[in-house]
């Protein structure tokens, strides 16, 4: 069954040369255009084909159907996401408090701009949420995560460690698609994300200092 749910939603075939990169390059930009004018119940390959400048049967060469070039926006988009969430955690030469804020402000802003095609991949999500590529994104993130709490909480348990863990990524997770349906100016974005930050380091810095004998076992 996963198989066969898997091939369903796979490229064809992977650009080899510059030509047919264009091609699948100028496909993906029309899909994102149809995307954003047209909302995922009225994509179609066809509709893509015509917005890219291609035959439909040029396009079949590479997505044999309209799941397969939604799970391709999605598997970027999951890709970006978490490139995002490893380089700033991950980058020890900065404290962790100055990264947790670095990437509350950078999560708001990505939501924000992509904030027209991100509500239509949710509304195709059923087509590709059990997918590998979706488990393996998830699974880095959280290792991700993992790494940045156990350096920014050293003397924590690994419990309060994730309990935390999941308290930022759930609430930037809803507060981000929350806050990016409507419109908002750079000002706006970053005195949102200026006070999501503030709350998000007095939640860090207050769990780091609570003495270990108040805490919940691990």
């Amino acid at each position: 069954m996963a198989s066969a749910r898997k091939a369903q939603i796979s490229a064809r075939k992977q650009p080899q040369q510059a030509r047919s990169t264009d091609l699948v390059s100028a496909i993906l930009q029309a899909a994102v255009q149809v995307l954003t004018t047209e909302g995922a119940q009225r994509f179609t390959t066809a509709r893509v084909a015509e917005r890219a400048g291609v035959s439909v049967g040029s396009l079949y060469q590479y997505f044999p159907n309209k799941a397969a070039i939604l799970f391709r926006l999605q598997s970027d988009e999951w890709q970006q996401t978490t490139s995002l969430l490893h380089g700033i955690l991950d980058d020890q030469t900065r404290p962790p408090l100055v990264r947790l804020r670095a990437l509350v402000h950078a999560f708001l802003q990505s939501e924000c701009d992509e904030a027209a095609i991100r509500g239509a991949l949710d509304d195709a999500a059923p087509l590709y949420r059990d997918a590998p590529e979706s488990k393996e994104a998830q699974a880095r993130s959280r290792r991700t995560m993992q790494a940045f709490m156990r350096e920014a909480l050293p003397d924590s348990g690994q419990a309060e460690r994730a309990r935390v863990a999941d308290l930022i990524k759930t609430t930037l997770s809803q507060v981000g698609k929350h806050f990016s349906d409507t419109p908002r100016s750079r000002a706006e974005i970053s005195a949102y994300a200026d006070a999501m930050a503030d709350m998000f380091c007095a939640y860090l810095e207050k769990a780091g200092a609570r003495p270990r004998s108040s805490r919940p076992r691990s």
